[in-house]
């Protein structure tokens, strides 16, 4: 090769290595602008996410105190009012107004696009299901107000100072304008077409009548429940005598003229709905009552699946776990048929702890040591755990009576209240010992504790999916979490085995008789009937639960349908990865976003196990 082409080759050369320099640092400028550009995105919505749940915070001062948050207004209470539900719609239009319009979806990170996916389709739903906001009872045996709020004065409030007794005090003289409210609110739904069943009224009706029995109401030697309460507290503070005296003397007066005439007057409309009420249990009876129903169903278990769809595979479930049953009847060596077995743990005394005041501590104890023992297991199962603490209690007697057999109540994201595993004890008869475990383990660890309270710690999401809940996930995880502890061994005695399937049977049941009452038309003695053919429940449980059905249509479908799609995108994963399958990596992708709909904890678990398939592959 002469000079001149030498020098020619070697400029191109030079021009060319020069040219992929500059692609190259264009390409690398680029880049660092689009990331750039995301992570200003992502941090402006995120903004926005944290400045629309202060505003919501701010407009409720229930809130506040749930969260453990005390501002000026610790001493009231929200407005339930018809015309702040209207109001509260237009900004719901405002809020997705602004997320169609302003927020690029295409430059938001993984997490934020997440966040942007929950919140549209919360606001849309919000937005459709405006036409069936009287489609509820305000007064029921489950959650009703009447119950409610003392619960939450009793459970929430908390008096740390002078002025937090104040506060209270304030509530209290604040529960009459709350009712009036109520009361208002109960109307209009009468006016719709809503109107309770009549067996809900004697409930409600006894628990309104408990919170104004006892002094300063009458003359009886004990004290009332919210005296006893506001006297408990406030004597721990360190005041002198008369100031203390003072406040009782001042709660005092506000139970008298707030807190009675607010139960008195709700006593008398629910006196006079009582006498209108019909026997017809489902929301069929409701105007546009089918469409309703479908519409529940849809955001309970975050499906498509129809009340049809819903009723068989709750019939199928029904007859798989009878036969696992069956096998656990040969393990304990028991000659006779189901219904037979039935009978037997019904009525053997040793599966039971005394209807008294012992056998309710033994419960408490023995629950507290469950779900100690559990704590000391979880890592095998998880990686990431809750900080907050777990406490257990008994439901307060003023509302036992009427409540759930178990439930959960989140403690607060600061820790300063802990989280709390209720059990029911009223009828000692509906908590016998073999269903302790699978209890404990689905309300506290590693159920319905470790999911909230997990997700209310979680560093990079916004507030909004930190206490954000979709039923069909959340009582999934809890029905899924009954049965992960055999993974480790537990449920030595097959007993307990047989109590966590007879649970897992009564949720099954759920799916037919909740379509039953509410698609098909079943009475509540139909409902009660199929219980007690096809469960070892008790009568008063049973009875409850189908109530419960009756007030909360389609709630009681998401526990079996959740946990139905968390065991098949696990055993899904288990059959792509094989030994690269981690349960505590799966448990992760699950507890780590927070509540998300079914088909959003899909995406997300596919996308691990592609991630984990690829990482294999590389590394191979």
């Amino acid at each position: 090769m002469n000079k001149v082409k030498l020098s020619i080759v070697l400029f191109a050369f030079l021009f060319m290595a020069q040219s992929c320099k500059q692609k190259g640092e264009e390409s690398e400028s680029g880049a660092i602008s689009t990331a750039k550009t995301i992570e200003e995105n992502s941090k402006k919505l995120n903004d926005w996410f944290e400045a629309q749940f202060q505003e919501e915070m701010a407009k409720s001062p229930m809130m506040q105190t749930y969260l453990g948050v005390k501002t000026k207004d610790y001493g009231t209470w929200d407005d339930i009012s018809s015309k702040r539900e209207v109001e509260d719609l237009e900004r719901t239009k405002e809020r997705l107004t602004y997320l169609k319009d302003s927020a690029d979806v295409s430059r938001l990170d993984k997490a934020t696009t997440l966040s942007y996916r929950l919140m549209k389709q919360d606001l849309e739903n919000e937005i459709e299901d405006f036409q069936y906001r009287f489609y509820n009872y305000p007064v029921n045996q489950m959650s009703g107000m009447q119950a409610r709020i003392p619960a939450f004065m009793i459970n929430m409030h908390r008096v740390s100072t002078k002025s937090d007794a104040e506060a209270y005090i304030s509530r209290l003289n604040g529960i009459d304008g709350l009712f009036a409210q109520l009361t208002e609110n109960i109307k209009i739904r009468e006016k719709n077409g809503i109107l309770p069943p009549k067996f809900v009224f004697a409930k409600v009706l006894d628990d309104s009548r408990n919170i104004i029995k006892g002094q300063p109401f009458d003359k009886s030697n004990e004290e009332s429940t919210l005296l006893a309460d506001f006297k408990g507290k406030v004597t721990t503070l360190k005041l002198s005598d008369d100031e203390t005296n003072q406040l009782i003397a001042e709660a005092n007066k506000a139970l008298l003229e707030s807190v009675k005439p607010a139960y008195e007057n709700l006593i008398a409309l629910l006196e006079r709905q009582q006498q209108r009420a019909t026997t017809d249990d489902g929301c069929w009876k409701f105007p546009k009552g089918d469409t309703f129903y479908n519409s529940a169903l849809k955001r309970t278990t975050t499906t498509d699946m129809s009340a049809e769809q819903i009723h068989e595979l709750g019939l199928k479930e029904v007859e798989r776990i009878h036969k696992e049953m069956q096998y656990i009847m040969t393990q304990v060596e028991y000659k006779g048929t189901l219904q037979d077995f039935f009978k037997y743990i019904k009525e053997d005394e040793k599966f039971y702890f005394p209807n008294d005041k012992k056998g309710r501590a033994a419960y408490l104890k023995q629950a507290v040591e469950l779900i100690d023992t559990m704590k000391s297991r979880l890592d095998e199962l998880f990686i990431t755990k809750p900080k907050a603490d777990i406490v257990v209690k008994a439901v307060e007697p003023f509302r036992e009576k009427s409540a759930g057999k178990a439930f959960y109540q989140r403690g607060t994201p600061d820790g300063s209240r802990p989280g709390t595993y209720y059990a029911n004890l009223y009828d000692m008869a509906a908590m016998p010992k073999y269903q302790m475990e699978a209890l404990a383990y689905h309300e506290g660890i590693p159920g319905h504790h470790m999911q909230r309270s997990i997700a209310q710690e979680l560093k990079d999401i916004p507030m909004f999916r930190k206490l954000g809940g979709y039923t069909a996930y959340t009582e999934g995880w809890g029905l899924y979490t009954e049965l992960l502890p055999k993974d480790i061994g537990l449920y030595n005695d097959p007993y307990s085995d047989f109590g966590r399937l007879s649970m897992e049977l009564f949720r099954a049941c759920r799916l037919v008789v909740d379509t039953g009452i509410h698609a098909k038309k079943w009475t509540r003695e139909q409902g009660i009937q199929y219980y007690t053919d096809n469960t070892p429940n008790a009568e008063s449980d049973i009875v409850k639960m189908v109530e419960r059905h009756i007030v909360m249509p389609s709630q009681a479908t998401a526990y079996k349908i959740g946990m139905i799609k968390i065991l098949e995108l696990r055993e899904n994963a288990q059959k792509k990865l094989g030994d690269q399958f981690d349960i505590r990596e799966f448990h992760d992708v699950v507890l780590t976003n927070g509540a998300v709909p079914l088909n959003v904890l899909e995406d997300l678990v596919e996308e691990w196990v592609v991630s984990k398939d690829k990482k294999k592959k590389t590394e191979s």
